[in-house]
């Protein structure tokens, strides 16, 4: 690695790779074995949704890949390379023919405009800063280049509490939300980041690129709590959005300068 990894990545890779020891490794197979692309934990499908970009030929780089599923869905449906970024190394052995690098999406050591698409469901765009991964994933990126990536949304974690199901109170401001900090008793402590949709916006354009598309996720009528984030209900989230999906589009123009980074359990996203 060019660089010494964040005290928050440390604690981040220690907490996934105990998660994925958990869950992730045992559904791995099965969800890289699925032909169709479906999004976050209620498998919303995404022949319904239709917000990536035409695939065919696209050099994509998948920024906190974990077990790849993502991927290798997109190589599936015509993307002509998939590399995954990812820092912790038992990524590796599940590589089923895409490339894999052990690095830090936050600093990635690599060419600067190397990619036709960027992407995250859950990786970088849970676990890593955004005013630094966000800026390095338009750097990787070639002109008009597009990043996709899926979070939570501001209702789900405003209503989060430290060690309860998510409710129908609203328990933290929105208000100056950048890092949270995480404690588990089974999997250890972790970190996540989540901004405001105004100051998310800000940090796209201040990195150069322009939104394309904005998609809020509900659960589907009949779907039932996910096995092993059960932090929020399906009952919940047949209600309120619990996930978004951005689309954004890296513009000819010049970036602004980045502004200066700031100083629960975790919730380790995966299908399955």
């Amino acid at each position: 690695m060019p660089s010494r990894l964040p005290e928050y990545a440390v604690r981040n890779r220690d907490v996934w790779t105990v998660s994925n020891a958990n869950y992730t490794a045992a559904s791995a197979e099965a969800t890289w074995a699925q032909q169709e692309i479906t999004w976050g934990r209620w498998h919303t499908p995404e022949s319904h949704l239709k917000v990536l970009p035409p695939l065919r030929g696209l050099e994509v780089i998948e920024l906190g890949c974990g077990t790849a599923y993502f991927g290798a869905w997109l190589k599936k449906h015509g993307a002509r390379r998939v590399l995954g970024v990812d820092i912790t190394p038992a990524q590796e052995k599940f590589g089923l023919g895409l490339e894999f690098l052990k690095a830090n999406a936050e600093a990635v050591p690599l060419p600067d405009a190397s990619f036709d698409m960027a992407f995250s469901e859950y990786g970088a765009s849970l676990w890593c800063d955004p005013d630094r991964w966000i800026p390095e994933a338009a750097r990787l990126l070639r002109p008009g280049g597009e990043l996709v990536f899926m979070r939570s949304t501001d209702l789900e974690m405003v209503c989060s509490s430290d060690t309860e199901r998510i409710g129908t109170k609203l328990v933290r401001p929105l208000n100056g939300m950048h890092r949270l900090d995480w404690t588990d008793d089974e999997v250890g402590a972790s970190t996540e980041f989540h901004v405001s949709h105004s100051e998310l916006f800000q940090i796209l354009r201040r990195a150069g690129f322009d939104v394309l598309d904005f998609r809020e996720l509900y659960a589907p009528e009949g779907a039932v709590d996910h096995p092993y984030y059960q932090y929020v209900s399906a009952e919940w989230a047949r209600q309120w959005p619990s996930e978004e999906i951005w689309r954004a589009k890296k513009s000819r123009r010049r970036p602004r300068p980045a502004a200066t980074p700031r100083k629960r359990r975790p919730r380790t996203q995966s299908q399955g």
